[in-house]
């Protein structure tokens, strides 16, 4: 070994010891007579003193050509520092080095490796082998080591057994873009890399594998941004003989590990909610409960009072910001320009201030009396110092706008707390949802999801009020985890093929090999998948994935480290059947 210690372990325990350190030249303060350099390891950093006198008369001159990033050994004496520094556990002790050897000069790094960097983005995902040297990068991928662990102790302690599934598969119409693969010695066929590895695990349940997991990677071709990478990592699993509600208790126990081993914290009460009800009282089916700001519908108290806005709206409806009615008319004025942008897409927005003396304010105090305004205070439950704003239009357009400015009020007002962890499962989604695309309704889920048993003959009737087995773990307004029932015999896969637009040649080629599985004995089953890098960001902190991730895409999907996607010579796209003139 070329170190008898790490940067970050020494203490005064260790004064008169004889050491050897190795790692990174951090910084070097030259005072003539006198160097400190800080070197620095991924365990810490440790202070080295050379001193003009030493045994070794090039040293102090050796140690004056040290540069940033230099990777060096040192050996010396471990001694109680005079001026301690209290910000670093290593900070009461230095070494007084008798020996220096440089194992590797580095040139200028093009940034600051430090905490607090000089760096944008793209180059530092160039130079990501330096960036991940910076200690707040380290730290994160310290993190996703922790939860990986720790979900492994976990699923073992919970029977699971650890099953890798193939990466090179078939492709499928349904779900995101496939990333294909061409086959050499099958000209013109191709693999694609698996979004997920569902049709593997369910068939494992077939085999009599009752509990599966797997820390898995999978690919998807799709638009990317902060929380999604062409490639990600999932925490995948299945289990047999289980109804819902088992997967429900098995993986909320999971998350509470995590919490409780990771983070020393105590989940407590996770909160169950339908689909509908998330839609009705939040605008979607990821809502952070952190903070209320429930919506509340007025089309009862507003409709009919001579204010067209209101009387042609499909639905008025609202949020109680609490405490928020000194806001300026300047910041209502720039809400109301907010909501009006083109993403959000709001034509205008009405405001109701409830003032600290008892009196009521709005926007459109011209058809309403403030008795009218004070059954609408009523409605919100709101109280003198509170401040209601109100969105109408198409309901399911206007909750989603409404959904929106709820998100920001509760930024804006400090309540997205990221010390605060509010977790939620959704249930009962639609099986199925309609494209106006394509004009014909896909999986919500995917394709296997067990729809309710009850709900079954809306099939023929009214697809889309069909609920799914389903179910999302959503943490703070973002969904970490979900899945399904699966169907497990062959008529109802078939039924289900058939309302998607499958015709029976089409399912047969696809998933005939599952449907067939169905036949010997499949027990029932369901599952979940967990997405582990935005599991990683949430313990983190963090609204990006990027991260938590050693070497991340950037956002046009591209390695600017290794320059990939590259362009291929054209002699191996001819060897793999493709045509040269589709070479960019």
């Amino acid at each position: 070994m070329l170190r008898t210690h790490t940067c970050g372990e020494l203490r005064l325990d260790h004064v008169n010891q004889e050491v050897t350190l190795a790692g990174w030249v951090q910084r070097v303060r030259n005072k003539g007579g006198l160097i400190w350099v800080d070197l620095r390891d991924r365990y810490g950093l440790t202070q080295l003193i050379f001193e003009d006198g030493s045994s070794d008369k090039g040293l102090l001159e050796k140690a004056a050509q040290l540069g940033r990033e230099f990777v060096v050994s040192a050996s010396g004496k471990v001694i109680e520092r005079t001026a301690k520094n209290d910000k670093i556990p290593t900070g009461s002790i230095e070494i007084k080095v008798s020996q220096l050897e440089v194992l590797n000069a580095a040139k200028v790094p093009p940034f600051i490796i430090e905490d607090e960097t000089d760096g944008g983005d793209e180059l530092r995902m160039k130079y990501r082998y330096l960036d991940l040297r910076r200690n707040v990068i380290r730290e994160k991928l310290q993190l996703r080591h922790k939860m990986m662990q720790e979900t492994r102790k976990y699923m073992d302690g919970q029977s699971f057994i650890e099953v890798e599934t193939p990466v090179l598969i078939k492709s499928t119409p349904e779900g995101a873009r496939d990333f294909v693969v061409p086959s050499r010695v099958n000209p013109g066929e191709f693999y694609a890399l698996p979004q997920s590895p569902q049709t593997f695990k369910q068939l494992l349940m077939v085999s009599g594998f009752d509990r599966y997991f797997q820390i898995v990677k999978c690919f998807r071709d799709e638009d990317l941004r902060a929380d999604r990478q062409p490639e990600f990592t999932q925490i995948d699993c299945e289990m047999a003989f289980v109804t819902q509600e088992d997967i429900l208790n098995t993986f909320e126990g999971l998350i509470k590990h995590l919490f409780s081993s990771v983070k020393g914290i105590d989940l407590g009460y996770v909160e169950h909610m339908t689909f509908a009800e998330a839609m009705s009282g939040y605008g979607n089916d990821k809502p952070d409960l952190r903070f209320d700001m429930k919506f509340v519908e007025l089309n009862d108290l507003a409709k009919g009072k001579g204010f067209a806005i209101f009387d042609s709206a499909e639905l008025v409806v609202g949020i109680c910001a609490k405490g928020a009615s000194e806001y300026t008319r300047k910041q209502i004025d720039e809400l109301t320009e907010w909501v009006k942008r083109p993403q959000i897409g709001a034509k205008g927005m009405i405001y109701i201030r409830y003032n600290a003396d008892g009196s009521l304010k709005s926007s459109v105090d011209k058809f309403y009396s403030s008795e009218d305004l004070k059954t609408w205070a009523d409605a919100f439950n709101a109280e003198p110092g509170d401040l209601m704003l109100l969105l109408s239009g198409d309901a399911k357009t206007v909750r989603k706008q409404l959904s929106e400015l709820r998100l920001k009020m509760g930024e804006d007002l400090g309540l997205r707390d990221r010390t605060i962890f509010k977790p939620l499962w959704v249930v009962d989604f639609p099986l199925l949802e309609w494209d106006e695309d394509t004009k014909r309704f896909h999986a919500m889920h995917h394709p296997f999801t067990s729809p309710k048993h009850e709900d079954i003959p809306l099939l023929e009737t009214d697809p889309g009020a069909v609920r799914a087995n389903a179910y999302d773990l959503v943490i703070n307004g973002v969904e970490v985890g979900g899945g399904s029932i699966r169907i497990h015999d062959r008529p109802t896969q078939q039924l289900m093929f058939k309302h998607l637009g499958f015709t029976d040649e089409e399912a047969q080629k696809q998933f005939g090999f599952l449907m067939e599985a169905f036949e010997y004995g499949a027990p029932p089953h369901g599952g979940i998948a967990f997405g582990f890098d935005r599991l990683c960001a949430i313990f983190g902190g963090s609204d990006s994935i990027r991260d938590y991730i050693a070497f991340p895409k950037n956002n046009s999907g591209r390695d600017v480290m290794i320059d990939s996607p590259s362009t291929i010579a054209d002699d191996q796209l001819e060897e793999l059947s493709i045509r040269v003139s589709l070479k960019k």
